[in-house]
């Protein structure tokens, strides 16, 4: 009788040492899994774009996974260094500012450089692409801007990166790259299935990409295949294995910053007296003196006859919104046209359809308008009416997160994009209710270089071979559905020793 009680004691202290055994058995199994799943910093690969446009650079540094997926690297932008001073047009002309943009790029390369693993340095690609700005440059002084360019490709060398270019983007190129990253970011192109797996998604139409810069503006949107989607405006690409045939034009010169100086040059030479212009774009109780040279330093307007670059300009705001539209809209030619449907200055453009997004600049003035998101067409107008006719005290006390430089110019700007979206791009009432005005996508702000990276990450060898992660409700399930049958296996082999040894 003892023997068997001695007996029956030794099988319940085995029974609980199973149920210990089997618990960390699976927490052990359940931290390798997911030790398994997580990828460490020298799993990714790096890549960095200098964004140098009209008024400034910016520095993207880009990350992605080994692997790729069926034929373009998974890219997210992870560091976006704003480089101080003005942009690269204006280097080679004074000295001083010259220092400050040079102190400003290599500021943001050594917080780049402190981002990325040393291991990862020498195969990180890194690029520098220069858009509007530069190409005006080349056109006025193609000797100035190569040797910008030889300047700072002489600086990236000496950086511990792969470096491979420092180019100026075609405004083709600059509208396409922009009409990747939008679709990117909107998940048009790849999303995550049940797996975890990136996967092209069933039926999903592409969004139309609208970016204006300083100096150009950029439309892209995608077109079914016909005959009226052939010529030099329209791009075959190839993206995750889909094919699209992309319709992209940028206009030089509509830029935000080059169109104001364009509204400018008009209302000086419809002018009587350069020492009182009146100004019917600004707001009324805002005066400012301008030298000549701020509006026709430039290659996008026309120097009038004996120009002198210093000569000062005092204009006086009077918050005409009718005058300043028809100003406005003076700058577009949207009469000529030798194909069936244009948008301006005879340029031929499929009808629009399906959604827009627009960025850049369409975004700031929109929001400076009250607007972030979609709109009305009506009230978008009558917003711009209203600004317009806002005194320059009332406006400044209404808008304290905008700076005077750019709240002045609100009232043009406002008339600007309304002319040429509507009657540009012809956006009517149904259409317009489909632009989505905004700065970001999934906390990444909107611009080219990411699409220019996704489309570059072609080149690039894919190396680990990741497993990817599990979505945190699947891992959680996997998690209970293994830890239950555990605690189950163990308290059905407790029961058959406790039933063994009794």
């Amino acid at each position: 009788m003892a023997s068997k009680r001695q007996m029956g004691y030794k099988c319940r202290i085995a029974g609980v040492l199973l149920l210990l055994l089997a618990s960390i058995a699976a927490l052990v199994a359940v931290v390798v899994i997911q030790d398994t799943w997580t990828l460490t910093e020298y799993d990714f690969e790096y890549g960095i774009v200098i964004d140098s446009g009209s008024s400034r650079s910016n520095v993207y540094l880009y990350q992605w996974p080994g692997e790729k997926e069926n034929e373009t690297g998974v890219v997210k932008e992870i560091m976006n260094c704003r480089v101080s001073g003005a942009g690269i047009s204006e280097m080679k002309v004074d000295q001083e500012k010259d220092t400050k943009s040079w102190n400003g790029f290599k500021s943001c390369m050594v917080n780049v450089t402190q981002a990325i693993p040393v291991k990862k340095h020498k195969t990180t690609l890194l690029f520098l692409g220069a858009t509007a700005g530069m190409r005006l440059l080349h056109e006025k002084d193609e000797q100035k801007s190569n040797e910008i360019l030889a300047s700072l490709s002489e600086y990236l060398k000496t950086l511990p990166f792969n470096f491979q270019n420092a180019s100026i983007i075609t405004g083709q190129e600059e509208g396409l790259y922009g009409w990747i990253t939008v679709n990117y970011l909107k998940g048009k192109f790849l999303q995550k299935n049940l797996w975890n797996k990136y996967a092209h998604p069933e039926g999903e139409k592409t969004v139309g990409s609208m970016d204006l810069g300083g100096a150009s503006t950029q439309i892209a949107f995608a077109v079914q295949d016909d005959e009226d989607s052939e010529g030099p405006d329209f791009l075959r690409v190839k993206l995750y294995g889909y094919p699209y045939n992309v319709y992209t034009h940028s206009f030089l010169c509509y830029g935000k910053n080059e169109a104001g100086k364009r509204i400018l040059d008009k209302i000086v030479k419809e002018s009587s007296d350069p020492s009182y212009i009146l100004n019917p774009c600004y707001p009324e109780g805002y005066n400012v003196t301008r030298k000549a040279s701020t509006i026709y330093d430039t290659e996008c307007t026309k120097k009038p006859n004996q120009y002198n670059p210093d000569q000062e300009l005092f204009m006086v705001g009077t918050s005409d919104s009718d005058k300043c539209r028809s100003i406005v809209k003076s700058i577009f030619d949207f009469k000529t046209c030798s194909s069936a449907k244009c948008s301006f200055d005879g340029v031929s453009q499929p009808p629009v359809a399906g959604e827009f997004m627009a960025y850049a600049g369409f975004f700031f003035t929109a929001r400076a308008l009250g607007f972030e998101g979609r709109s009305d067409l009506d009230h978008f107008n009558a917003s711009v009416r209203q600004l317009c006719h806002t005194n320059w005290t009332v406006l400044k006390a209404e808008k304290t997160w905008i700076s005077n430089e750019y709240l002045r110019t609100y009232c043009y700007a406002g008339h600007y994009i309304f002319s040429m979206l509507a009657d540009g791009y012809k956006f009517d009432k149904d259409t317009w209710k489909n632009i989505d005005f905004q700065k970001q996508v999934e906390k990444t702000n909107i611009g080219w270089s990411l699409g220019y990276m996704l489309s570059m990450s072609n080149m690039i060898p894919s190396e680990a071979e990741v497993i990817p992660p599990l979505t945190d409700p699947v891992f959680a399930g996997l998690v209970f559905l293994f830890s239950a049958l555990t605690i189950i296996t163990g308290v059905f082999v407790f029961i058959i020793l406790i039933r063994t040894c009794f």
